[in-house]
């Protein structure tokens, strides 16, 4: 989330909605890789389309490129992000503890480790029936006052639907708080009318789309949402994530991230991960 997305706590999906600034890097207490032949990476065993232990996620084959691309062998450490802590528990028990060197799934910005350049920018979504006719364009749209409105707890949607007042017309789902959930339930809920709008992370779901041909998607703009507070934002930067001080194998990820776009790209869209520009770099990722 793991996001802005599922998985992150609600600290940091405040953070990114407010744009978080680059943290520094101290070379004093740097914490190199152990093992220069091997990319060992922590990941979910069983948290599709992320990842799982048969490698069938979009992460499990961006980490196969990049391994394969750096000369070295993949290896994993299996743990999940969604039990008690979060993703931060994930990272503190895992990343942290040296179990690991990477994680494939960190926001730019993010102030618990470092953070390579992006490799994909997505955003949140708006899911609907293709026979309903809610014309839902923003998360002020007067649709979402009569409509129950579907969202995943500890995320950015949900400030929004607090911070206007929708809340009472809500309904929580904890798909990334919960290992034996899948994002696919969030899809389900909208097709068999649970709720009539499910406010997600599009990468979560992208893949599940195609079983759902009755649904449509539509992305969540940025917004203001008061006088003097600044917008609120759906669309996220996504990293890998190495230690605090690991610049060795940061710098050789951010040399994949700009040699490999192409392949990276190819890969992500096989599982309808859509890739938004970043207006302020015309070359994304390669920044």
């Amino acid at each position: 989330m793991k996001i802005p997305l599922a998985g992150w706590t609600k600290r940091a999906a405040i953070a990114a909605a407010f744009a978080i600034a680059p943290h520094a890097v101290s070379a004093a207490n740097a914490q190199p890789s152990a093992n220069s032949h091997v990319l060992r990476v922590c990941a979910d065993p069983d948290y599709l389309p992320y990842s799982n232990r048969a490698g069938q996620g979009f992460e499990n084959k961006v980490a196969e490129l990049v391994a394969k691309a750096m000369g070295r062998k993949l290896e994993y450490t299996w743990a999940s992000y969604r039990g008690h802590g979060g993703y931060s528990n994930f990272l503190a028990e895992n990343l942290d503890a040296k179990k690991c060197d990477v994680v494939m799934n960190l926001p730019y910005g993010d102030h618990e480790e470092a953070y390579t350049k992006p490799y994909y920018r997505s955003s949140y979504v708006f899911i609907t029936r293709k026979d309903k006719h809610y014309h839902i364009r923003s998360m002020n749209s007067v649709s979402l006052k009569s409509i129950k409105i579907g969202f995943e707890a500890d995320t950015t949607p949900e400030i929004a639907i607090k911070m206007l007042d929708l809340i009472n017309n809500a309904v929580e789902f904890n798909v990334a708080s919960d290992p034996t959930a899948s994002p696919r339930q969030l899809l389900q809920a909208v097709q068999d009318g649970k709720v009539g709008v499910m406010v997600t992370w599009e990468p979560a779901i992208g893949d599940f789309l195609k079983d759902y041909p009755d649904l449509q998607i539509a992305r969540v703009p940025s917004e203001e949402y008061g006088p003097g507070l600044p917008a609120v934002g759906y669309t996220y930067d996504m990293s890998m994530g190495v230690r605090k001080g690991d610049t060795t194998l940061l710098d050789a990820l951010n040399k994949v991230i700009a040699s490999h776009k192409g392949a990276i790209t190819a890969t992500l869209a096989k599982y309808d991960v859509k890739l938004l520009p970043n207006p302020r770099h015309v070359n994304f990722p390669n920044q």
